[in-house]
């Protein structure tokens, strides 16, 4: 009894240490997983390290003090965040694919990223069945998965188009950040009231070049990821393509992605991924 009580406060304990940190934020960047926020994360940190003059080269582990996770891990998470002061410059940018819950995420603004869902469930697919090894079954059986497919997407879009609806926010679209980075990063900046530098601009998107960011990721790894990185589809930045899943799936399988979308977005949620170029 005494150690379910001690788990049940840790809880409470950590959900009041959340809230607190939700309400000094300038801004979430939230997204469902495998929509590339890792991309646009590496360059948020590039720009902001720069106009903050930070010394060393930002890489995939030290990016994570510069635009934390909303959670309380002592390396990627709000702990090591490095800039505290409030004299600083740089927003602060906490970054979450938790489901929406207007408690925990208060009324801060949002950077909201979404991607095709065809796109993203062909890269969840491999992430689940390459890089965590939680799942084996097909591409079919993964996208009719409860826990991990279509369904749980669709939930968590539905939940965030609602969240989305009374609350500052802009929608950053992996597709849109694919044709032009410079100036979706600077309409981000924007929103953020951040000091625009467009050098600084320009220079973090070159950092954040696929090739580059793959290369980086083969030598340095993830934070707290094991997996096989000479494997390309166990990769956090396994291709880089928008419309990469026309490689993977076939026609019914589309068919299939495309109907589950149809039938169980909300209306506000199809608004949303109608940003992606999916029209529904």
């Amino acid at each position: 009894m005494a150690s379910i009580l001690k788990r049940a406060w840790r809880r409470v304990e950590k959900r009041v240490r959340l809230t607190a940190h939700a309400a000094r934020a300038d801004s979430f960047l939230v997204s469902y997983p495998k929509s590339g926020r890792t991309w646009f994360r590496y360059i948020l940190s590039h720009y902001l390290a720069a106009i903050a003059g930070v010394p060393q080269p930002v890489d995939l582990h030290n990016m994570f003090s510069i635009v934390p996770n909303f959670d309380l891990d002592p390396v990627r998470g709000i702990p090591g965040y490095r800039f505290r002061s409030a004299k600083s410059v740089v927003p602060t940018v906490l970054v979450s694919h938790l489901d929406y819950r207007a408690s925990l995420f208060l009324k801060r603004p949002v950077i909201m990223m979404v991607r095709d869902p065809r796109d993203v469930v062909v890269s969840a697919y491999f992430h689940a069945t390459r890089h965590k090894h939680r799942f084996a079954g097909s591409l079919s059986d993964f996208i009719a998965d409860h826990d991990q497919g279509m369904p749980a997407m669709i939930d968590y879009l539905n939940g965030w188009a609602g969240g989305l609806s009374n609350r500052a926010h802009i929608v950053l679209s992996y597709e849109d950040l694919s044709a032009d980075a410079e100036r979706q990063t600077q309409a981000v900046l924007e929103f953020l009231s951040c000091p625009i530098d467009r050098n600084a601009v320009r220079a973090a998107v070159e950092a954040g070049r696929f090739e580059s960011m793959q290369a980086r990721e083969r030598a340095e790894g993830i934070p707290a990821h094991d997996y096989d990185r000479n494997d390309v589809e166990s990769l956090r930045m396994r291709r880089g393509k928008a419309g990469g899943f026309r490689d993977y799936l076939d026609d019914a399988q589309v068919a299939q992605v495309e109907r589950l979308c149809a039938a169980n977005l909300t209306t506000a949620a199809k608004r949303l991924i109608g940003r992606t170029g999916l029209q529904l």
